[in-house]
């Protein structure tokens, strides 16, 4: 048996949080909010909102000898991941500067601080939670080299979901290595570049297909989600809440699908049920803090 149901690879931020009540056009200043500081990052998201859920997680990744960094460790370690992957240092923890309208929406600039420092040999040196992990999951707020290097340092057998964001075109062999890739709408198009040519969901999942991930999930806000593998396309509804918040809820979808992958469940079946982590998150403001427990989510 594996040691962790999920490790994930990737960025540790501290989310620096204002609520607007409309975000400011070019040149424009607006005045918001107190300013809240919270524990993000689309890694160290990932990781609390699977520990959440009750999966047996660690967290690889790199933040700053400083109070942000701290304030990571802390969260992480009170959800229950193990963060003996966790380095410290070498930059100033990476920091998301965030504007929340009333509507929940969010926009996010992020200065990636430590994070651009997780390096190849990084992971290499990692080899050990790599061999006793059931699931990988990694992001694009680190270095692209980085990400290919997780994809050579997979154990036999262990499984690999990569959410594309911030996105970039990706090389042949790490979208090979997906299973599922999982995108929104702006990530397809810009990962598909010119070979966008439709605005069905249903296109870009069969063209993202042919470009070598094994899976496909297109996730599509309200309108719910599309699997793709070679098996065919399936829509899963969504789940109808009101949202108020919706900061991290992509993380929290993307490690409930991963987590739910890991213990044997269809692809569809996962996305079912990432669908429904996903709702539970944005009925709360911020984004770890956000994230349900099991119990929670069963009685959604």
């Amino acid at each position: 048996m594996s040691d962790y149901d999920l490790l994930v690879v990737g960025s540790a931020n501290a989310d620096l949080v204002i609520g607007v009540e409309r975000r400011p056009a070019a040149g424009e200043t607006v005045l918001g909010s107190d300013l809240a500081v919270h524990p993000g990052g689309k890694g160290a998201n990932q990781a609390v909102a699977a520990a959440r859920l009750g999966a047996r997680t660690a967290l690889l990744a790199r933040v700053g000898d400083d109070a942000h960094g701290r304030l990571l460790l802390d969260s992480q370690r009170a959800a229950g991941v193990d963060t003996a992957g966790v380095l410290v240092g070498g930059a100033p923890t990476g920091v998301a500067l965030i504007t929340v309208d009333p509507s929940g929406d969010n926009s996010i600039v992020v200065s990636p601080g430590a994070n651009g420092r997780l390096t190849p040999a990084d992971v290499r040196a990692a080899g050990s939670l790599f061999r006793a992990s059931r699931v990988v999951s990694t992001q694009l707020e680190i270095p692209l080299e980085t990400v290919v290097e997780v994809v050579r340092g997979l154990a036999p057998g262990s499984r690999f979901v990569l959410n594309p964001s911030p996105p970039r075109p990706l090389p042949a062999e790490l979208l090979a290595a997906c299973d599922p890739l999982i995108v929104n709408e702006h990530e397809a198009k810009v990962i598909l570049g010119e070979a966008c040519v439709s605005d069905v969901p249903e296109d870009w999942a069969r063209t993202l297909l042919s470009k070598g991930p094994r899976s496909v999930v297109v996730t599509l806000g309200a309108q719910g989600s599309l699997v793709a593998s070679s098996e065919g396309m399936t829509r899963v509804p969504s789940v109808k809440v009101d949202a108020v918040d919706t900061t991290g809820a992509g993380d929290a979808f993307t490690a409930a699908l991963a987590w739910r992958l890991g213990t044997g469940s269809s692809l569809a079946a996962a996305a079912a049920y990432a669908s429904r982590v996903g709702a539970a998150a944005v009925t709360k403001r911020g984004a770890q803090e956000s994230f349900p427990t099991a119990a929670e989510v069963a009685s959604l």
